[in-house]
């Protein structure tokens, strides 16, 4: 990721190898769905296993430099562990409060760490306001997204990466799973970057934002053409990472994905999990139910005709499907 260390935070980097994941040309899948150029981004390579590590390397490596001590974010699984574990590398200390249904193999990695981790009876909302209410007294700097600068930074690197592996020119549609969002949002920004620097011309990718049918305030508000998302009452989805019920960067997901002329889909759990099973099947990447959730978005754009047969298409999986083995051994079970 710090090959692009002239666009990233000026700071000395807290690295554990991560960005610069294989972009999978996935034939078989292709021909399955009558795409000639479908692709998969395969984040769950990072180091812990998800895109969350080119995030938090840039945070941590931030929040090294500045003489901060004490790190604490709220997250709904895998950025808690990734921040455990740069905060380990850099000699900090790391407070985590993550949902106690996070699954877990994310629940052990983060406590591995060396991180203070609190289970909370909620969503990742309702673990937010537990380190909003005690950071300032115990002397913790927030890293949640967005509340810093320094996650997004990360993750637009993910953009950087496309551009280079597809030879200085751009996708045309990119699908993104989208709690957060701030993936997609870290992108559009790195391709903005790109122009800015004369780098790119023309029409940028087509971004969709996926979520879950049992929480998607994005997909919800796309549909209504606004501007802002409304929190989702009572979400619920085997995604942990998309079970986000109100975006704190709503506006800003919504924007780039109006802007791009994509789309904000979602599908359902059942939908979801067989599509991680045919991505396994077909193409030997075993994903997180995020991942799987674009595949069946792909899907349903192809025959919405929304996607052309010769179109570049790049799905994100955004993690490994090996911390979400609860969900994998119930799919396995039909």
């Amino acid at each position: 990721m710090w090959r692009y260390r002239e666009v990233l935070p000026t700071a000395s980097a807290v690295t554990l190898g991560e960005g610069m994941t294989p972009l999978v040309h996935a034939r078989r899948l292709g021909e399955v769905l009558n795409l000639t150029k479908l692709y998969i981004k395969d984040e769950g390579q990072n180091p812990t296993g998800s895109f969350k590590a080119r995030g938090l390397s840039a945070a941590v490596s931030m929040a090294k430099a500045l003489g901060i001590e004490t790190i604490a974010l709220p997250t709904a699984g895998n950025a808690g562990g990734a921040a455990a574990a740069y905060a380990a590398h850099a000699g900090l200390r790391c407070v985590v409060a993550m949902p106690a249904d996070t699954p877990a193999a994310i629940v052990l990695e983060t406590r591995a760490f060396g991180a203070d981790v609190h289970l909370i009876d909620g969503l990742i909302s309702d673990c937010g306001a537990f380190i909003a209410a005690r950071a300032a007294a115990n002397g913790w700097f927030e890293v949640s997204t967005l509340k810093e600068p320094y996650r997004i930074e990360g993750k637009k690197t993910m953009g950087y990466e496309l551009w280079e592996e597809f030879g200085g020119k751009l996708p045309d549609v990119i699908v993104y799973p989208t709690g957060g969002g701030v993936g997609l949002i870290g992108m559009w920004k790195a391709f903005e970057e790109l122009a800015a620097m004369g780098l790119v011309s023309g029409r940028r990718p087509r971004m969709i934002a996926v979520q879950a049918a049992g929480c998607a305030p994005i997909v919800k508000a796309f549909e209504q053409r606004a501007d802002v998302s409304e929190k989702w009452e009572n979400a619920a989805t085997v995604a942990a990472g998309l079970r986000v019920p109100k975006a704190l960067g709503d506006f800003l997901i919504l924007a780039d994905v109006y802007a791009s002329g994509g789309e904000a889909i979602a599908v359902g759990d059942d939908e979801l999990m067989g599509a991680c099973r045919e991505l396994a099947r077909l193409e030997g990447v075993l994903a997180a139910p995020e991942g799987g959730a674009g595949l069946a978005a792909i899907r349903r754009l192809v025959e919405q005709r929304k996607i052309a047969r010769d179109e570049s298409v790049v799905l994100f999986n955004t993690g490994s499907g090996y911390k979400y083995l609860e969900a994998w051994q119930a799919a396995m079970a039909f």
